[in-house]
């Protein structure tokens, strides 16, 4: 596989052309951002344990019956992934009270929500990703009701799914957001990345953080959060 120019530089992860018209380089960097990219850091083994993290996840996943946009491991910081046009739209499960919902709504942070809830948010820094609803994303031409659908019903079988992965390592998985791409055959597939950047995981017992509110609330260990997260799971690093 020939690695060819760069495509996208996003946050933390750059993309990658490459001789395959349908496959892309995903390039795992250091860069650690929070508040819409307003504050970046360098956070040493970030992108390796991101890297290796997602594809065990992503792995997971896929034995569940739930396509993904991952392929292989290439090395320590990247990944080969199919192509897919991304939906610019976030999906956000909620199975406790934190983050943006705890500011929205003035609710008790880590109250149990029953039964979980099922958001949408414009994908767009410069918005500020702004809470939508189906009516937007179908009005606006950024996804079809039959995408959508499809989408919600993933990101549930997924919570499922790692809600179980997660409690039997001694963890809470308190929200996590997911990303969907149209694949050539046009299929909804599970894109982007599954890492404690992008969820919610707290000790079952101690509620500690163990995830990126670690950098957002200034909480220090990050990394060595995310590594015992992994180390729990049995993710080879």
């Amino acid at each position: 596989m020939e690695k060819r120019e760069e495509l996208y530089r996003g946050k933390a992860k750059s993309v990658y052309k490459t001789d395959d018209a349908n496959r892309l380089i995903l390039l795992f960097r250091n860069d650690t951002s929070a508040f819409d990219g307003k504050r970046i850091e360098q956070l040493d083994r970030k992108g390796m344990v991101n890297n290796k993290f997602n594809a065990f996840i992503m792995q997971k996943l896929e034995a569940a019956g739930i396509p993904t946009q991952f392929d292989k491991l290439l090395g320590d910081n990247e990944c080969l992934v199919k192509k897919l046009d991304m939906i610019p739209v976030e999906c956000v499960v909620r199975n406790y009270a934190a983050g943006s919902l705890v500011k929205r709504l003035g609710v008790e942070e880590g109250l149990k929500l029953n039964p979980y809830t099922f958001e949408l948010f414009l994908k767009d820094d410069a918005k500020g990703d702004p809470f939508i609803n189906e009516s937007h994303v179908v009005a606006f031409g950024w996804g079809t009701a039959e995408q959508l659908a499809r989408m919600k019903e993933l990101s549930l079988k997924v919570n499922d799914v790692l809600t179980k992965l997660f409690d039997d390592a001694g963890l809470l998985l308190v929200d996590f957001k997911l990303e969907f791409g149209v694949f050539h055959d046009g299929s909804i597939v599970l894109g982007d990345e599954f890492s404690p950047d992008g969820c919610r995981l707290w000790d079952k017992d101690t509620k500690k953080k163990m995830d990126k509110d670690r950098f957002r609330q200034g909480l220090g260990d990050v990394i060595e959060a995310y590594e015992e997260v992994a180390k729990r799971l049995g993710v080879p690093l």
